[in-house]
């Protein structure tokens, strides 16, 4: 298992940017990397990435020099363990709600004594041929691995107090999304009341010293967002590419 290079650049209060992606292609994570973002996220939720295709991205990602991350589907251990087996280095969550949801995840990613991982010489772990030995390995995991709750619903809003209180969380992600629905606003997040609400959410995690990121959809966003305590931004994969065709077709663009 590699150092978190993004876990490290949190902790000393540097934003990090990324994508979540929904391609299945190793080659989109390799270009990601080598084009300079942070992390790389495979979106386990809202695409038809596989665990079995997880490992080959995870090796693109590592050639390239960007973080594996990935958002899965659910709270299921033996899921959550597929994708950290294969050397993902941190889990986002999506939809968790209540301390015990956190409480579940914790367990699921960290292993004995502070987690219930399952052990096993797989890809992670350098199937035990590498320089450490299966303790110093597990202590190492531990340490290394990044766990995002993404906050996306009224009721986790409510609850945050209790969520920031649960050993083991690095931070939230904040879905505006989401959110802004379970608010019962239909049509997003531009609303004044989500405003407040994504506001107020980020001025608490902050306080209390823990990560908070959610989505920009520009650089110039995720500069503003840091320069507010977000230092974790993501934009999606499509959005990325329509940012970026949006900027090159202004070329045939007449004066």
């Amino acid at each position: 298992m590699k150092n978190n290079i993004v876990k490290t650049r949190l902790s000393s209060k540097q934003p990090v940017v990324g994508v979540l992606s929904n391609s299945a292609d190793p080659t989109i994570a390799e270009l990601c990397g080598f084009s300079g973002l942070d992390f790389y996220m495979i979106d386990g939720e809202h695409s038809p990435v596989t665990t079995a295709q997880v490992q080959d991205i995870v090796r693109a990602c590592e050639v390239s020099g960007i973080t594996p991350l990935a958002r899965v589907r659910s709270n299921d251990p033996k899921l959550i363990l597929q994708f950290l087996d294969a050397g993902v280095m941190g889990i986002m969550l999506p939809g968790v709600r209540t301390a015990a949801e956190a409480e579940a995840l914790v367990k699921a990613i960290k292993y004995p004594p502070a987690g219930k991982r399952g052990f096993a010489p797989v890809r992670s772990a350098d199937y035990l041929l590498g320089t450490m030995n299966q303790g110093e390995y597990v202590e190492f995991a531990n340490e290394q691995i990044l766990i995002l709750p993404q906050i996306e619903d009224q009721e986790a809003i409510d609850n945050l107090d209790e969520l920031m209180a649960v050993a083991g969380i690095d931070g939230f992600v904040i879905g505006p999304r989401d959110l802004a629905m379970s608010m019962g606003y239909y049509d997003g997040a531009s609303h004044d009341e989500v405003k407040r609400t994504i506001a107020g959410a980020v001025e608490k995690i902050n306080r209390s010293g823990m990560i908070v990121g959610t989505t920009a959809i520009s650089g110039d966003q995720a500069r503003a967002l840091a320069d507010r305590g977000v230092h974790f931004c993501l934009v999606s994969l499509a959005g990325l590419i329509h940012s970026a065709a949006a900027d090159f077709v202004k070329s045939r663009q007449t004066v």
